[in-house]
């Protein structure tokens, strides 16, 4: 299983922002918006993408997509959906 997130930000403000929570997994940078566009996430008239979560099988299907993130919550909502997609826990 592969883990990362993506941003529209610049590299090194993706490094730092990660370097700040501590994460396990990289921010990818998207700063054309050039990615976002073609997942549907980039908004219109400002290049910052929505926050959805896209679940991708090994096969490189999208295998469910979370539009509802609430970030409070959003990490029990990740592990109940990698449960139900029947993905293998992290070691």
């Amino acid at each position: 299983m592969a883990l990362f997130a993506a941003s529209t930000q610049d590299a090194e403000t993706n490094r730092r922002f990660a370097e700040s929570l501590d994460l396990d997994y990289p921010i990818l940078s998207d700063p054309d918006g050039e990615t976002a566009e073609k997942y549907g996430v980039l908004m219109t008239g400002i290049p910052l993408a929505r926050r959805w979560t896209f679940y991708i099988g090994p096969d490189g299907r999208i295998l469910h997509i979370d539009k509802d993130v609430q970030t409070a919550r959003h990490g029990q909502h990740v592990a109940e959906q990698l449960e139900r997609l029947e993905t293998p826990r992290r070691p």
